[in-house]
């Protein structure tokens, strides 16, 4: 008896260790979220992300691109993206959320892949990405912008929306340039 008393006891506690570390799990979420819904959460998570990444791949377009109009470009992405990386950041903390590291495999796999690129090869492969990821953006700011929770998000999202589809404007016409070049080229 006493034997299963003490499994009894040992399995009370273990119930209430795991109730206690879910309730402190979900106080962690409910702090790193701020005063955001979970919704508009990811959306911060995943602009943050997006942002640092284009900002990443402009700076590496300006040193690598052997294209002026692609180095150009890469500047653009930085200054724009820099400033909008900066004004979502405030927001953030302003409703007093926190992200945690945003780095993504995939993230590191793009930038050294285009790193591992020069010349002709990596303007090609650098519009390719900038213009596939301004289609995201544009399509995810979109849909903030219609269904997202927060009247201050929706704000932002509704003055950089314009910015997010010129850059991918540019890109497009960028990326036409190249291919039309390349079609000239091997004629």
């Amino acid at each position: 008896m006493k034997t299963n008393l003490s499994g009894l006891t040992r399995g009370l506690t273990m119930a209430a260790l795991i109730c206690a570390a879910s309730l402190f799990n979900a106080r962690a979420a409910d702090e790193q979220h701020g005063q955001l819904s979970s919704k508009d959460y990811k959306f911060v998570s995943a602009a943050t992300q997006g942002g640092n990444m284009e900002v990443t791949l402009g700076q590496i377009a300006v040193q690598k691109a052997s294209e002026q109009s692609i180095r150009e470009f890469g500047q653009r992405m930085v200054t724009d993206h820099t400033k909008a990386n900066i004004e979502l950041k405030e927001l953030i903390s302003q409703k007093g959320a926190t992200l945690p590291d945003l780095s993504s495999k995939m993230d590191d796999m793009t930038r050294d892949h285009l790193n591992g690129l020069s010349g002709k090869d990596f303007d090609k492969a650098y519009i390719k990405q900038m213009v596939k990821d301004h289609k995201k953006d544009v399509k995810e700011f979109q849909k903030q912008a219609d269904k997202g929770d927060d009247a201050d998000l929706k704000a932002w999202v509704t003055k950089t929306l314009p910015i997010l589809q010129e850059h991918l404007r540019l890109a497009e016409n960028i990326e036409t340039s190249l291919n039309g070049a390349v079609s000239q080229a091997s004629k």
